[in-house]
Order: structure tokens, then sequence, then C-alpha cells
């Protein structure tokens, strides 16, 4: 039985004049693929495989997915502490070809932005942003830095799953090995071409981004080199639905989706990566104020029965106190899944609540801390390596 992400369905025509197809594009198009726009980028949303089967695949072998993301460059003398002053995380103590997840707030303490570095100089460093204005953001704040901010047009493939290492292994002919860890992040080739991988990704799997730079890249060589090597050794390409199930499971959150700039870190549970202990930064007198709050507005929720989309929730007594940004079924777990945004921070999980099925009655679901499992993150991290055994 297969079970589809929770979203809006429809689907209109749209021209590629303003918007990046890509290029890989033309090594996966079919007629009937499903496609979305992200930062500016098409990515496709459905190569008409099967949910089921694909999440699967990622969870016991792997998946390659053309991703949206966008890295930019920011690079000069002042390049470290300007970063410093525009995200609450330190950046400068990052080592390089290392990466750092990060957030950026508004002066209101508001989630502006989030994404992960990667220091590749000692002054030149890529944040890969998801939708969002980082660069007219970066360069309103740049006046008394000496850096520059640019767009290195690279774009970004994801190898993800048990099977990824045994595959970065062998495209790179044995340089990505097992001291390669959990946000790791350097320079290599795969069939002669220059690109650069980290060990992350957007699955909670094992996983690798491979990263171009070198504007002579042979894209159709590369794409080529990536399924004749990984094929074998269990690869299939796939559309972002199945990554999207994997990541809901893993608690990773999507820009203007699961948050925005009415959210701040600790409410979405994001605290950990504001560092109060910098002399300024945007946003930190009001994070300062915000961080004596209790509670959140975040959370996971699991039901028995299918969510509708965008669903209400409500409080025993008939308060609509949030709603869920988006809902899937989860294949492990074996429930209806979720994100929960509340209208305002409280310690929800000492509630009952009850949320809007497809039916349009109102079912118990119980609210939960993200991730919905491996909360230690063991799984990306290489820790632990149990195939999980697929459940039907």
């Amino acid at each position: 039985m297969s079970h589809s992400i929770h979203s809006d369905v429809s689907s209109l025509p749209i021209g590629t004049k303003r918007f990046d197809k890509g290029p890989y594009f033309n090594f996966y198009h079919k007629e009937n693929n499903k496609y979305g726009v992200y930062a500016e980028r098409f990515y496709p949303i459905s190569l008409n495989n099967n949910l089921d089967d694909m999440y699967w695949h990622l969870r016991t072998k792997a998946v390659l997915y053309d991703v949206p993301e966008k890295p930019i460059q920011i690079e000069g003398p002042d390049a470290a502490k300007f970063l410093d002053k525009v995200f609450s995380r330190t950046i400068s103590t990052m080592k390089v070809n290392r990466g750092r997840y990060a957030i950026a707030c508004n002066n209101d303490g508001g989630i502006f932005i989030d994404g992960v570095f990667f220091r590749l100089e000692e002054n030149k460093f890529w944040y890969v942003q998801p939708d969002g204005a980082l660069e007219t953001w970066l360069m309103a704040h740049k006046n008394d830095f000496n850096v520059k901010v640019s767009d290195p047009n690279s774009r970004v493939i994801q190898i993800q799953g048990p099977s990824s290492y045994n595959i970065l292994n062998a495209l790179t002919n044995g340089a990505v090995d097992e001291s390669f860890t959990y946000y790791h992040s350097g320079y290599f080739k795969i069939a002669d071409q220059n690109v650069y991988i980290s060990r992350t990704g957007w699955t909670g799997e094992i996983g690798y981004e491979i990263y171009t730079y070198d504007p002579d890249t042979d894209y159709k060589k590369l794409w080529n080199t990536l399924l004749e090597i990984g094929e074998p050794l269990g690869l299939k390409v796939d559309g972002i639905q199945s990554m999207e199930v994997r990541r809901i499971e893993a608690g990773i959150l999507d820009n203007k989706t699961d948050f925005d700039m009415s959210v701040n870190p600790y409410e979405a549970g994001l605290g950990a990566l504001v560092d109060l202990n910098k002399p300024d930064f945007i946003g930190k007198n009001a994070l300062v104020s915000l961080s004596k709050k209790p509670g959140k507005k975040l959370y996971g929720i699991i039901t028995d029965k299918s969510p509708k989309y965008k669903a209400k929730v409500f409080t025993l007594n008939g308060y609509s106190v949030g709603y869920l940004p988006l809902s899937t079924w989860s294949p492990t777990l074996q429930k209806f899944i979720g994100y929960v945004r509340f209208n305002h921070a409280d310690e929800w999980k000492n509630f009952l609540i009850k949320v809007e099925t497809d039916q349009n009655k109102l079912i118990d679901c119980e609210i939960t801390d993200l991730p919905f499992y491996d909360k230690e993150k063991k799984i990306p991290r290489g820790i632990d390596k149990t195939i999980p055994q697929i459940k039907i």
C-alpha cells in the first residue's frame, strides 16, 4: 500500500525563463515527471516510482537525488568575522573541510534562514541555503566587512542510504574512506571531474552530497559515472518525495514550511544553534530575552489515521491551537506522522490534542519531540549500521 505525502496536489505549467532546470535535468526527464521550484531551481518531486519501494530502497540500499539547494560563496579577509556577525552560531571556529549547521535570525529573533556551512579554505566559505533571499541579506549587511558574496554556480547531488559509503569509496578510488566522517568535507575527483564532497544529507541516513565547482564540469560524464559505479552497488534515482518522507521522520526542518520569521530558534527546538556568548550578532538582544521563555511551537504528531492537508489541531474543549504544515505515512513506524506548528509556545506534550482527518473528523494524536526516532543521530553518524527490515 502506498501513502503519499500530504501537500497541495494541484499542478500548473510554468515557464523556465526565470528558473534553472539544472545540468542533470535531461538525464532523467520524462513527460509525466512532477517538478517543483525551490531556491529558483527546478527539482524532481516524482519520477513516477513507487513511493514505498523507493523509501525502503533509501533505508536499505542507496538513492541518488538531484536537489535544488543553492551554495552561496562568502570569501575575503573578513569572511569569518562577517559570518559570526550575521549568523547566530559561531562560524569562525570551524576547521577547513568541515561542515556546520547554522541559522541566521532577524533583529526580532525570528529565524530568517537555515543551512549548512562548509569551510573550503581559511577565508572561503559556502553556505548551502534552502529557499530564501540569502544573497540579498548578506549583501545588505556586508558594508563594514572586506568580503565578497557570490554564486559559485554549484549543482548538488545527494547519494543517501547505507550503501552510499561503498558507492562513494568506489567513485573516488578509495579517497572517501572511513576517516571521512559525519560533517567532514573536501575536494575530490570523480571520473576526472573536480567536485566537493560532504558527509551530509537531508534524509537521516548515512549519506553524501556531491557539489560541482569547476565551470568545465562534464555533467553527462559525471552523471553516467555515478550510475555506472553506483547501480551495481544498489543505487537508484528518485525524485525528492521519498527523501521527504525520511526527512520528516528524522526531524529535519524546511525553511518557509516548518518555520519562518514568526518562529524563533527556541520555539523551533533549535536553541543549541544560538551562541549567546558571542559579543554581538544580528538578533542577539532579542534572543537573550527569548531564551528565557519556556515551551516550543514546533512538535511532532503521531496518529493512526491520515490527517488532512494543513490539518488544524484542537484542544479537547474545541479551541484551535495550531496546524500541520505537512504530514506523511511513516513506513518504519507504521503510523501517520507530521509536524505541528502551534500558535504559541507551550509544553504541548502535556496536553491532550485532537487533529482533523481526511474524513473531516477529529481524532486523538500523540505529541512528541522531534525527531520521531534515532534521536541521537546514530544512523547518519554511522554508529548504527543496522539495515532495517522492510515492513509491508
